[in-house]
């Protein structure tokens, strides 16, 4: 248990060094604000695709087609929750904040954080488990969070069908399920694509960071209430939910790590994009970080507590 709070805790601190980077990059003016909407649409049209890609090219394997069916469909139904959730509890006169609250209660941090996360705790199998529930991440983000952030109340077929994310969703799943064999050649600029999904998105947490007024964040009652709902409330729901379906090992463990993390940063991305208030997204994304080096490794705790007692 202390062995997985400590692991835990020390790739949540690693984020905080990489947006510390990003903190001196403002500071220094090496960084400017139309850098870092370039930046934004590098991770959101080439690095998450990237990442999701990446992680589907493997040999097919019956025996945990099962388990990945779950994390898909447990996704699915945590969002759908969620954005149900999220719809009722923020109903904010400012728009900006409204939607960038909504965002930051759905989306969790799956792609930048529980990836190495499920790598150090559970090894390959946690790795493969997580890519189902970021593949759904990424259906929800491309559609819903493109929705919610960008205003636009109808969103064509065109849009939700020919965007990065679902575009890689389905490579990915055509990789997995045929399988089709990838040239070492691509594969190797695949993963050095996706290799930009965590460090480039801290820097620009870190560069919002540095311009923000993290006392006014800490007195910001609706902010506590975001990060209440992420990092407290979800999981545990979840957590009773899954015991009493019978989920059990190293597929309850995953799963728990997905829904467990921080705000995403990928609220930070489209905020950005969407001109949203992207300094309120880094507060929600960067005190729900610095919370998480507790929530998330008590939750990865009681879940295997929970695990070995049922």
């Amino acid at each position: 248990m202390l062995q997985d709070f400590l692991t835990v805790a020390v790739n949540v601190l690693t984020l905080f060094l990489l947006m510390g980077v990003g903190v001196v990059c403002a500071k220094t003016k090496l960084l400017s604000d139309g850098a870092v909407k370039a930046l934004a649409n590098l991770v959101l049209y080439i690095a998450t695709p990237c990442v999701i890609v990446k992680s589907c090219i493997r040999a097919f394997d019956p025996a945990m087609l099962w388990g990945f069916l779950t994390v898909v469909a447990v996704a699915a139904f945590t969002h759908a929750v969620l954005i149900l959730l999220a719809k009722v509890v923020f109903r904010d006169s400012d728009e900006n904040r409204r939607r960038v609250f909504r965002s930051a209660t759905v989306f969790s941090n799956a792609g930048y954080m529980a990836i190495p996360l499920q790598q150090a705790i559970l090894g390959d199998v946690g790795v493969f488990y997580c890519a189902a529930y970021v593949i759904v991440f990424n259906v929800f983000l491309w559609t819903y969070g493109l929705a919610e952030m960008s205003g636009e109340r109808h969103l064509s077929a065109k849009k939700i069908l020919l965007n990065p994310g679902v575009i890689g969703v389905v490579v990915g799943l055509l990789l997995f399920v045929l399988p089709i064999p990838v040239p070492a050649l691509i594969a190797d600029g695949i993963g050095h694509l996706a290799a930009l999904n965590t460090p480039v998105p801290m820097l620009i947490v870190g560069y919002y960071l540095a311009q923000t007024n993290l006392v006014a964040a800490l007195k910001d009652g609706r902010g506590w209430l975001c990060m209440a709902l992420r990092l407290v409330a979800a999981p545990l729901v979840a957590l009773g939910v899954l015991l009493l379906c019978g989920v059990r090992g190293d597929l309850l463990t995953s799963l728990m790590i997905c829904i467990a993390t921080p705000v995403a940063t990928a609220c930070t991305m489209f905020a950005t994009r969407f001109d949203r208030n992207p300094r309120l997204s880094v507060n929600l994304v960067s005190l729900s970080t610095l919370l998480s080096i507790v929530t998330l490794p008590l939750m990865v705790a009681l879940t295997n507590l929970c695990d070995r007692l049922l």
